[in-house]
């Protein structure tokens, strides 16, 4: 059935109508912890400097149409945002349509919307606080006790589940993850202890994500919102490593009902280390894929002139809508569907 059929809008039409009321409550929240909202550039020079996520290029002409330039429609406004917490700007967040490459599933569109925000002279600590506000905010501005997805229901007014993703492996899936950092082969072992199949030629990180997916995932978020924190460095290319333990990154993930609602990241703000890591991204990126995105030097020079300490967020509005609202598939919490 075509989205602008009205039988389908009348279905659709319970779960938009909380989709509206969910905006309104998010910017009413940070309105009034005196965030700025900012609206950044859809058009970037570079999309992205993630090995696994891909974006939608196009060709801008100069004025006389005598020459292209390749730009491409962002996946989250993350870079020019920090540029503008280096500007001078103290808490900022925005509302934004994202665009992503090759995803579309249940909980994925190529085109949806990220609630990103950050907060400078602050740590990722700050950013969970932010999470347990923000929900608890959501849901009480909707008159909603719980949020539902899979059959289950979540509370976020009680007593939030955190755990550090070492915990996590060793709880769900019985692998004392900080023995295989450096060790793929013994990983791979490891893994298929457990049952899990790891299959000839799967990365470090693929094995991650199949441990994740299989054991862990499932887990997370059923009764009470989970904060799962502590990525390993290689997993957070973004993040500044630990001050204690710089094998792993101050990066968070929320999860509601078993559903991956944001990452959160405390800024690595090391013009040459974030260089470096962009580059060893892109070399994988290029070896996997075959394509390679420009660096955005006017976001190293942002961070060479002085990023300060900060946390940030990307959390996932469609989703978050999906829970409120109880919709199965995201396509149900969009005004026109996917294309």
């Amino acid at each position: 059935m075509k989205w602008w059929n009205p039988e389908r809008f009348e279905a659709q039409k319970p779960y938009l109508e909380t989709r509206m009321r969910v905006m309104k409550a998010i910017r009413s929240f940070f309105d009034e912890k005196g965030f700025w909202e900012v609206e950044t550039p859809i058009l970037q020079v570079c999309p992205v400097m993630d090995t696994h996520i891909h974006a939608f290029s196009t060709k801008m002409k100069g004025n006389d149409f005598s020459f292209e330039r390749e730009m491409y429609l962002h996946t989250s406004p993350e870079f020019a945002m920090k540029k503008l917490l280096v500007a001078g700007a103290p808490k900022i967040y925005q509302i934004a349509h994202v665009f992503r490459n090759g995803e579309e599933s249940r909980l994925h569109s190529p085109e949806f919307t990220l609630l990103e925000w950050y907060r400078a002279n602050a740590g990722y600590g700050d950013i969970m606080d932010d999470c347990v506000d923000l929900l608890r905010y959501v849901a009480a501005a909707l008159e909603i006790k719980t949020y539902e997805g899979g059959g289950k229901a979540c509370d976020p007014f009680g007593d939030w589940q955190r755990i550090s993703v070492a915990e996590a492996f060793e709880r769900y899936a019985g692998i004392k993850l900080e023995e295989y950092l450096e060790d793929e082969g013994r990983f791979a072992a490891a893994i298929n202890e457990q049952g899990i199949r790891v299959v000839e030629g799967d990365r470090w990180d693929d094995m991650f994500f199949s441990v994740m997916a299989e054991k862990i995932e499932p887990y997370l978020g059923m009764e009470h919102p989970c904060i799962l924190y502590d990525y390993p460095a290689s997993m957070a290319s973004l993040s500044r490593r630990k001050p204690d333990d710089p094998r792993f990154a101050e990066r968070f993930e929320m999860y509601v009902c078993g559903v991956e609602l944001c990452n959160a990241f405390g800024e690595l703000t090391d013009a040459k280390e974030q260089r470096a890591r962009f580059k060893e991204e892109m070399d994988v990126k290029e070896s996997l894929y075959g394509e390679r995105y420009p660096v955005d030097e006017d976001f190293l020079d942002a961070l060479e002139h002085g990023l300060p300490e900060s946390g940030g967020n990307a959390l996932g509005v469609d989703r978050l809508v999906m829970l409120a609202s109880g919709a199965d598939d995201i396509e149900q919490v969009l005004w026109t569907g996917r294309v």
